[in-house]
């Protein structure tokens, strides 16, 4: 409950930053990428690259991830090989038991 209620808070302080943002700064931004000119309003721009920077982070972290799976499966055949050679182990007779 208290978890709920702090994201809540958060929540709200981050909306009321964005707008307080977007009220103050009303000016414009040209963007020209060679191809194409546009104009945007300020608080346009920051969240279009704040989209942008989300997004690229989110396939840093796929490569990431699946790099880590991978990883993993590896591990996981390892661990059952290991212990599949315990286990023979485990039954062979003591031929120096005397």
């Amino acid at each position: 409950m208290l978890k709920r209620a702090g994201v809540l808070i958060v929540t709200v302080i981050l909306f009321t930053i964005m707008f307080t943002f977007t009220a103050l700064n009303t000016g414009q931004v040209e963007l020209n990428l060679g191809f194409l000119e546009r104009s945007f309003p300020i608080s346009i721009a920051f969240a279009g690259t704040f989209v942008v920077g989300i997004l690229f982070g989110m396939s840093c972290m796929v490569a990431f991830v699946f790099r880590s799976i991978n990883e993993r499966r590896g591990l996981r055949r390892s661990l059952r090989a290991s212990e599949s050679e315990v286990s023979n182990l485990r039954n062979l007779p003591l031929s120096d038991a005397d």
